[in-house]
C-alpha cells in the first residue's frame, strides 16, 4: 500500500502561482510513475502532468509552459509548480502513483493509488 498526501492548494487570483506537494509513504516500489490529475467542478477527472518511471515528463496541452512537475526521489515527494493560473485551472488536484507502466498515463486518471486531493480555486 502507498499513501499519498497532497498539500499546497488554496485560493488565488488569476495570474498568481501555487506550488503543490505530494508526499508518498508506505511500501514504495523501486520504480514507479507519478502524476498530477485534477477534477474541475462538474467535470470528469483529467491529467495535468506526469513523470513516468523512466523519467519521461508529459503535460496536458492546457498547462504547457505554465506548470512544472518535479520529483524529489530521496524524499518521495512530487511537486507541481503552477504559474500564470487561470480560472479554468480551478479544481480538486490530486496525485497518483503506479508501479505499472502506461504509455498514456496522463489519460488514465483512475489507475494506481490516489491521495485525497487539495483544492485549487482561481478567481
Amino acid at each position: 500500500q502507498v499513501q499519498l498526501v497532497e498539500s499546497g492548494g488554496g485560493s488565488v487570483q488569476a495570474g498568481g502561482s501555487l506550488r503543490l506537494s505530494c508526499v508518498a509513504s508506505g511500501y514504495i516500489p523501486s520504480k514507479y510513475s507519478m502524476g498530477w490529475f485534477r477534477q474541475p467542478p462538474g467535470k470528469e477527472r483529467e491529467g495535468v502532468a506526469t513523470i513516468d518511471m523512466d523519467g519521461t515528463i508529459t503535460y496536458a496541452d492546457s498547462v504547457k509552459g505554465r506548470f512544472t512537475i518535479s520529483k524529489d526521489k530521496a524524499n518521495n515527494t512530487l511537486y507541481l509548480q503552477m504559474n500564470s493560473l487561470k480560472p479554468e485551472d480551478t479544481g480538486l488536484y490530486y496525485c497518483s502513483a503506479t508501479s505499472l507502466y502506461y504509455s498514456d498515463y496522463l489519460s488514465r486518471p483512475d489507475v494506481g493509488y490516489r491521495g485525497q486531493g487539495t483544492q485549487v480555486t482561481v478567481s
